[in-house]
Formats: structure tokens, sequence, C-alpha cells
């Protein structure tokens, strides 16, 4: 039966060979002609979208844009020990960030709408479950780079993992003085990067392709020990995040619990009510005779009863 299940979940049977893969990979690094053109238009693309909130618009912008390519480079050349594509994967991804924000910023110095919608204003509180989302999303986009022919998963993986709206959302942020929304979406922006790199130099382990260069067990361990810092770096402020998130859901769960035992209390006529998840604020607007005085001598045992 273990012999059934690791030929089921083999990887090596429609797996390409290693001089097509290393083919592949270099062609997404590169940095002139077609690859630029499609960045530019592809952040433009982005920015209109996140800027008249069409979600349309931006899942277009992330099937177009060949932001991947170098951190896909990033994790495969730090597999097969290949300084050469590390160091211009590295150069190219940062030329990437940098036109991609810049292009953004100027766009949305330009245009009249400053409002952040509901699609600028997502891209701004990363949490734990966006470095699971990276981190998968970056193991299926290598495992598919990794076949023969063409494969499905890619555009997936362009959308689950968006990397140029959170670029773009930073450079709202920079255009209109929301450093706020800069740090949360340029933070996202990181998250996604570093966990599609780390996920691709994992899958590239995997599958065994093979190294460019001998390295010494001393250079090894320093690599594992750098990429272990970097990870957990990037690592740690999603987790506080993530945990703040839950708080929040769950304080919200019960303030609505709260709000349905005061709409179903006859003494009471609710005229309104709103949840403030991150002031843990309940407020209830109530009328009718002693309505308010009766509301808040019941208010503590209320919120003992929903543990708030």
């Amino acid at each position: 039966m273990i012999h059934s299940l690791r030929k089921l979940f083999d990887l090596r049977e429609d797996q390409d060979e290693p001089e097509a893969i290393d083919a592949s990979v270099r062609a997404g690094v590169r940095f002139a002609g077609t690859n630029l053109w499609v960045l530019f238009f592809a952040i433009l693309v982005a920015s209109v979208g996140l800027n008249v909130n069409s979600t349309a618009v931006i899942i277009g912008a992330m099937l177009i844009s060949p932001l991947m390519g170098p951190i896909v480079g990033l994790g495969y050349a730090a597999a097969v020990n290949d300084f050469g594509l590390i160091r211009q994967s590295a150069r190219n991804l940062g030329t990437f960030t940098g036109l991609s924000l810049l292009t953004s910023l100027v766009y949305f110095s330009l245009s009249p709408l400053d409002v952040p919608g509901t699609e600028l204003m997502a891209r701004t509180t990363p949490t734990l479950w966006d470095v699971l989302i990276a981190a998968f999303g970056g193991a299926a986009g290598m495992v598919a780079l990794t076949r023969k022919g063409f494969s499905n998963v890619v555009p997936g993986v362009a959308i689950a993992t968006a990397l140029m709206p959170p670029l773009c959302t930073a450079g709202f942020g920079l255009a209109n003085g929301r450093w706020e929304m800069f740090a949360g979406a340029f933070y996202l922006f990181l998250i996604n990067g570093v966990f599609i790199a780390a996920s691709t130099l994992a899958v590239a382990k995997l599958v065994r392709l093979p190294s460019v260069a001998d390295v010494g067990p001393a250079v090894r361990s320093r690599h594992r020990a750098f990429i272990t810092l970097g990870l957990a770096l990037v690592l740690v402020p999603s987790v506080w995040l993530g945990w703040r998130f839950v708080q929040q859901e769950v304080f919200a769960a019960d303030a609505q619990a709260l709000l349905r035992s005061v709409e179903a209390d006859e003494r009471f006529a609710v005229v309104g009510q709103g949840i403030d998840r991150a002031e843990r604020r309940i407020s209830i607007t109530v009328v009718g005779a002693d309505a308010e005085q009766r509301l808040r001598d019941r208010a503590p045992l209320l919120l003992a009863e929903h543990r708030l």
C-alpha cells in the first residue's frame, strides 16, 4: 500500500528535462523587451482596477504580470546553487519592484480618485493566512513549471498569490501620504515574494533538480541559516497580525450574539447598532421611555453572558 501511495504521488513520471526547466525559469527572470512592456501595462491595469474597485480588472492584471518570474528564479537558483542566477534574479526583482512602485505612484498622483475602496483596503492587513496562500501557491506553481507541456495551474497561481495588487496599493499609499497603507501593502508583497521563493526552493529540492555547482558543508549550513532567519523575520509579524485578526472575529461573533439578545428584548426598541472590531466597541441606539437607562442597567449582565 505504501508503494502504491508513493507511486500515486510521484512527481517524476511527467517531469520535464532539467535543461527545459532551467530555460523556462531563465526566460521568466529576463528583464528586457516583452517582459518589461508587459510588466508596465500590468501595473497600469492593476492600478486602474484598484482605483475603480473592479475585481475583474485586478484579476486580469494578475494574469498578465511577469512579476513572479524573478521570485521563482531566486528560489530555483538557491536550490541548484546557481549564484549567478541568484544575483540576476535579485537585481531584476529589485528593478521590477521599483518600476512597479514608481508607475503606480505616478498614476495615483494624477488620478482624481483618492478615496481607497474595498479592493485597496483588502491589501493592507496581511496575516498568517497570506503566508499559507503564498507557500501553497508557490509550490503549485513550481510543480507546474517542472511538468511537460502546458499546465492550467499557472494562471490560478498568479491569481492566488497576487503580487501586483499589493505593490500598486503601496504606490497609492505613497501618492496620498497614507503610510499605514504603504507599510501593510508592501509587507503583503514581501510575504508573497519570500514564501513563493521558499516553496519554489522546496519543490526544486523535492524533484531533485541537478545542482550547477558543488558547495561545501560550511557554505550549505550558512545558506540554510540565512534562509531560516529570513523566513522567521517575515513570518513573525504575520503570526501576530493573524492572532489579532482571530481575536477581532471572535469579538465580532460575540457582539452579534449580544445584539440579537437586545433586539429580542421587548423592553427595547433598537433603531441603530454597530460593531467596531479594532476598538472592541459595540454601539446600540434605543428609543422609548427610560430605554437607555434600562439598557445601561442590564449591560453588565449582557457583557458577562456573552464573554465581553
